[in-house]
């Protein structure tokens, strides 16, 4: 899924992908979830990119699972990974969020955010996913809004007519259980587990 590129270093990326026209990239950060501002920033100075033009998805506890929302800088909200990425990039770059709950006690969201997603949350898991990667091009071609109402339309969210379309929910679903399981990585995040689950399919 990923390729090597030259003049990148290889402790901080694990790959970088050419993606469709207009000429993109798709990153995958090697550092741990916490540190993933360098591996960004090392991409950006390497192609010379303006932070505003950079995505990133991450996920999202301050939305319900299973909604997805498009955002234009702003704070990190206490995001780690976003905290990094602002260090090293500034907060001027654009992302899609993705909602995963809350679990309810400021105490619990460390394991929660480590656990896997439990079983009733994987088909709209797998569909979310799937809708993004088919709906991604008009990112890179800078339609945040048809990338929203794409996902939102296939996934049976439709809006109603003259309504903004800037987040979706896929279905009613559970917040994701067992989030008090050990875990044997305290670094990696939900979003991380996610697509290491997605790509081995």
């Amino acid at each position: 899924f990923f390729q090597a590129e030259d003049g990148i270093r290889d402790d901080l990326v694990t790959g970088v992908q050419t993606c469709a026209l207009p000429i993109s990239l798709l990153l995958k950060p090697s550092t741990f979830m916490n540190l993933s501002g360098q591996s960004v920033g090392e991409l950006s100075r390497f192609y010379k990119i303006d932070p505003k033009n950079i995505i990133v998805f991450h996920d999202e506890l301050d939305l319900a699972p299973g909604k997805c929302r498009f955002k234009s800088g702003g704070g990190h909200a206490g995001h780690n990974g976003l905290k990094s990425i602002h260090s090293h990039i500034s907060d001027n770059y654009q992302r899609v969020r993705l909602g995963i709950g809350h679990p309810g006690q400021k105490d619990l969201v460390s394991k929660y955010v480590l656990n896997n997603f439990s079983n009733e949350d994987q088909k709209w898991l797998r569909e979310l996913l799937a809708k993004i990667s088919e709906s991604c091009i008009h990112l890179a071609n800078n339609k945040p809004d048809k990338f929203i109402n794409q996902i939102a339309s296939a996934l049976g969210n439709k809006k109603g007519a003259g309504e903004k379309s800037n987040e979706i929910k896929v279905e009613k679903t559970s917040i994701k259980n067992n989030f008090n399981q050990e875990t044997k990585d305290e670094q990696k995040s939900t979003l991380q587990k996610l697509l290491d689950k997605f790509n081995r399919k």
